[in-house]
């Protein structure tokens, strides 16, 4: 089967995300890469749900962890009648879908996908595991096929040569906009702030950055905006965690921020991804908070005294007002008319 994976970094192939194989799901460990290359591997698909929960991997990735934590679902199931393997994946793909709150809708999509495909498997008299890792590949061409589209309007905003800045990891959209800029003949240096406490920025990012061939400058979070005037920033973008009806960005937190200085200094805000009709307005959204001890120690090593207490937010929202426009498969919106977008194409959401 053909994959839209081709000639893209390491980190962004299907396989080093999350696979399927043998009774086992693997999963590139994106708290320690690139410094290691290390999988966690799971037996069970409730222990991919933690690994999702755990930042095992992010962004996309838990999109391609669920779905081949089904896979394994399928396996743990196998034997059983075709009744029962459905009522135990519709039981797993509750678990893995609501491994984080921000992110239910998205991944809802995701595993209800995934029953389908089995329940047809169950009819055909198919291995349910295989046709689930077959169900996950179409899935992630699809996306891939969508994202890069994505990729070309956003490149197309790109100064031919000149300075981007980014924001946390934005999957598949980072190494499909490089990929056009590169076919559009413009030169680029990115520059990526850290993006604490997990690094996405340094670790992520700027691998897949260097890895495609582009300049690439990591900074820490507070210095986006002294950055931003110094090296003459053309374009600041992220992709979002979720783009709600009425234009706000639920996005890593720091991205907020980060708008508020690129709208002070004239520099154009554009997020990737499309509006999702789970999420009419910011009063939908779930803002996940996570352990604050990740907030006071940096990779494992302590940073700040005992009894100092740690606050993470895992994201802040982005009022439409600082966004020049939302990059989509159709074209650029505003972020105050999403449903012309709706209108047009609503049958697939993308990060």
């Amino acid at each position: 089967m053909k994959r839209a994976d081709e000639g893209l970094a390491f980190l962004l192939r299907y396989e080093n995300i999350a696979w399927y194989e043998d009774g086992k799901v693997r999963i590139l460990d994106r708290r320690v890469y690139p410094r290691k290359v290390e999988f966690v591997t799971c037996t069970d698909h409730r222990e991919v749900a933690q690994a999702i929960a755990d930042m095992v991997t992010q962004s996309a990735g838990p999109y391609t962890a669920a779905s081949v934590g089904m896979a394994l679902a399928a396996h743990e199931c196998a034997g059983r009648t075709g009744e029962e393997q459905l009522r135990y994946l519709t039981d797993a793909a509750y678990t893995l879908s609501h491994a984080r709150p921000t992110t239910v809708s998205h991944m809802k999509g995701i595993t209800d996908g995934c029953l389908a495909a089995a329940g047809e498997a169950l009819a055909a008299g198919r291995d349910v595991p295989e046709a689930l890792v077959e169900h996950t590949v179409k899935t992630n061409n699809r996306r891939y096929e969508k994202v890069g589209r994505i990729g070309a309007h956003l490149a197309a905003l790109f100064p031919r040569r000149g300075a981007v800045m980014t924001q946390c990891f934005g999957e598949t959209v980072v190494g499909m906009m490089l990929r056009e800029a590169r076919r559009q003949g413009k030169e680029l240096r990115v520059f990526c702030p850290e993006t604490r406490p997990y690094f996405q920025g340094a670790r992520l990012t700027a691998t897949v950055v260097r890895d495609m061939g582009f300049d690439v400058t990591v900074i820490t979070d507070n210095m986006p905006a002294f950055v931003m005037e110094r090296e003459h920033i053309g374009v600041f973008t992220s992709a979002a965690d979720v783009i709600t009806g009425d234009g706000h960005v639920v996005n890593k937190v720091g991205t907020f921020q980060i708008a508020i200085a690129a709208k002070y200094m004239g520099i154009p805000y554009f997020v990737t991804g499309t509006p999702d009709p789970a999420h009419p307005d910011r009063n939908s959204v779930t803002i996940e908070l996570r352990d604050p001890s990740y907030v006071l120690q940096a990779m494992g090593v302590k940073t700040a005294a005992d009894g100092v207490k740690g606050y993470y937010p895992a994201f802040d929202i982005t009022p439409p007002h600082l966004v020049s426009g939302v990059v989509t498969d159709l074209g650029v919106f505003s972020p105050y008319d999403l449903a012309s977008y709706r209108s047009a194409d609503a049958s697939e959401l993308v990060l």
